[in-house]
């Protein structure tokens, strides 16, 4: 994994569909299904689509009515071992005696710190009466006794919010809390559930900065104003679901802790069921009824209830508070594992790594399932929450990562290859990427053994031996995601002849490191070099000026990931003639997109552009002087020699 999960926060608004459907319209959504990689659908009997009262995701199928019994006979039962309820879940510490090592590279990775409570973390962010200008208005961090505090004020609005939990500590951490004061009624939820607060800290940089990585970016004119006054919440069922945007337990906690395998089959089962490696069913009125009876309508059987019974059971799932029903806070061994309490109490029963419950169907070629240490099932346990739909580029492959696995399964490579060849997922990556380019080399020519003689390679290549051009990542895994801080590799292993990316104008490997040339000279040595060749009438379409660099033309498209990546690639290259363009990509519409650009052109150029004035989440008014000293200062000819 490259980075800790994205978060959706108090200001985002990418998930209100899903969440409407989860609480509101469970029962309207009929099946469907979504594209698979698992072979054994076609084998096995289909679910019968009697009832809307059932729900399918992918391979994974959550039943409120009995699973139909000819389901049952096509299947295996999970049995009576099970790993998926509360009490099968010892925590970590009972991991401990037995793996210390493993404990303690744990105790370090950034799973552990995806999310704690304030008391339990370093909390890393300046607390020290810190000040910062924003939208107008000024922001204070500061401390009350043990209370860490931030306080929003413009004009007559004053807002202050007191900190409980920390998200992340790698590159960045931000901070959930509830307000303390503010102009809502006090019976707006902003007041007693937690959610994500709108700045945090960049620890590399040790500035305040918005939290611009919790969810899509919107142009600056629409990205919610966090000053401004939050609607009116009056506890209707539709209200609950446009306001549980502002919630934290009901949306960062779904990755960002270690619940129960069953809970998140109830909370969270589009992206849990999304790569299941066989068919799964799951009785949900048995695992309410035994995991959490507090939900359950007393008295009553699944045949005698309404939707909106089977609504409010989901509700409540969606607002379990994690500091009280998750194993753990952040990710923690079961998260991979399952429940092993048994195997932590010493009774030789080694976890397994695939659900298992008398709850649980598995249906699948084999007259049992293996439960063990499989390719699918390791991968599984990286797919449960690297898995999603995100914005996507021309080819399928999402812009910003967090999605990895489902990125992953969009190309091919993944029916050998699986997630800890590359990533230990006992061990922290550190600050970045440390094998060598020969060491991620080796991994794909593991495989692809034909490719290691010198010979070979340069001739599937074209380029010299052991130079970047060279490199499997460079053509075939290039940097086309948005992590947190910097432009980081696709988890798509795909061809640099893809005709989607290059027909849309949209990032290609070849230009990416050679920035300077234009598309007819990348066209020309595909074809020269791979007998490729492409759609005029497209290429013509999509290339008005196709003599000049085609990272210059990306840098000016309309999707505004492929700008980010043009300006990442142009300032990795070192591209000193395309200053004009990278200091007017500063002037993007798109917050994140002026942070990439800053970290690029400061990088580039050895200056810190904080000199000039000048922060990437300043309003188009502020942030014109600033730019304009900048482009008289650095622009060819004009940069002094102390800079």
């Amino acid at each position: 994994m490259s980075r800790p999960l994205k978060l959706i926060g108090v200001w985002g608004t990418a998930v209100a569909v899903a969440l409407g459907v989860a609480f509101g319209g469970y029962h309207l959504m009929k099946p469907r299904e979504l594209p698979l990689h698992s072979p054994v659908r076609a084998a096995v009997p289909a679910a019968p689509q009697t009832s809307f009262r059932h729900q399918e995701f992918g391979n994974f199928t959550l039943w409120w009515d009995p699973i139909p019994v000819q389901l049952r006979m096509a299947g295996t039962s999970g049995g009576s071992d099970s790993n998926i309820h509360p009490n099968d879940y010892a925590g970590p510490a009972a991991c401990k005696n037995c793996h210390q090592k493993q404990y303690s590279s744990w105790s370090d990775h950034p799973h552990r710190w995806m999310n704690a409570l304030v008391e339990n973390a370093n909390v890393v962010g300046d607390f020290s009466d810190r000040q910062m200008a924003w939208l107008g208005g000024i922001v204070t961090f500061y401390k009350v006794g043990d209370q860490y505090r931030m306080r929003l004020e413009r004009n007559e609005i004053r807002r202050e919010y007191v900190v409980e939990q920390t998200i992340g500590s790698r590159h960045f951490q931000y901070y959930v809390g509830t307000q303390l004061e503010g102009p809502e009624a006090p019976e707006h939820p902003l007041y007693s559930e937690a959610h994500v607060l709108p700045l945090g800290f960049w620890i590399d940089r040790e500035e305040w900065v918005p939290t611009v990585h919790v969810g899509p970016e919107f142009r600056e004119h629409e990205r919610p104003d966090p000053f401004a006054t939050r609607p009116p919440y009056t506890g209707s069922m539709d209200d609950y679901c446009e306001n549980t945007l502002d919630l934290y337990r009901s949306q960062c906690n779904f990755c960002h802790t270690t619940f129960p395998l069953g809970d998140m089959f109830v909370r969270f089962p589009r992206t849990i069921g999304r790569h299941v490696p066989a068919l799964l069913d799951v009785a949900l009125p048995d695992y309410v009824r035994q995991a959490r009876p507090e939900f359950w309508p007393t008295g009553k059987e699944s045949s005698d209830m309404s939707d909106d019974d089977f609504a409010s059971i989901l509700r409540e799932f969606h607002r379990l508070d994690a500091g009280k029903h998750a194993v753990t806070l952040g990710v923690s061994c079961e998260a991979c594992h399952l429940g092993a309490k048994e195997h932590a109490e010493g009774k030789a029963k080694r976890p397994n790594f695939f659900p298992g419950s008398l709850e649980v169907v598995i249906r699948s070629n084999a007259s049992t399932h293996d439960s063990g240490r499989t390719h699918d099932n390791v991968n599984w346990a990286c797919g449960r929450c690297h898995a999603g739909d995100r914005p996507q580029f021309a080819n399928g492959t999402a812009t910003w990562n967090s999605t990895e696995y489902t990125d992953a399964m969009r190309g091919s490579c993944y029916s050998e290859l699986t997630c800890i060849r590359c990533h230990n997922p006992h061990e922290s990556i550190g600050h970045e990427w440390s094998h060598t380019p020969a060491e991620d080399d080796a991994v794909c020519l593991s495989c692809h053994q034909k490719f290691e003689p010198e010979e070979a390679r340069l001739s599937h290549t074209h380029h010299p031996f052991d130079s970047n051009g060279s490199r499997c990542m460079n053509c075939h895994m290039p940097r086309i995601n948005e992590g947190l801080q910097e432009v980081v590799r696709t988890h798509t292993i795909f061809s640099p002849t893809d005709p989607s990316m290059i027909h849309a104008n949209q990032i290609n490997a070849c230009n990416q490191c050679h920035v300077e040339q234009p598309i007819d000279w990348t066209l020309t040595h595909l074809k020269d070099w791979y007998g490729r060749t492409f759609s005029e009438p497209e290429i013509a379409a999509s290339y008005p000026n196709r003599s000049q660099p085609a990272a210059l033309g990306w840098l000016k498209s309309e999707n505004e990931s492929v700008r980010l990546v043009a300006a990442d690639a142009l300032a990795r290259a070192n591209a000193h003639w395309a200053l004009p363009e990278l200091l007017q990509a500063l002037d993007d519409t798109f917050l994140l997109n002026r942070q990439f650009a800053r970290i690029g052109l400061e990088k580039m150029l050895g200056v810190k552009l904080k000199q000039f004035g000048y922060e990437f989440y300043q309003t188009p008014d502020e942030r014109q002087a600033p730019l304009k000293q900048m482009k008289e200062k650095l622009l060819p000819g004009k940069v002094s020699d102390s800079e």
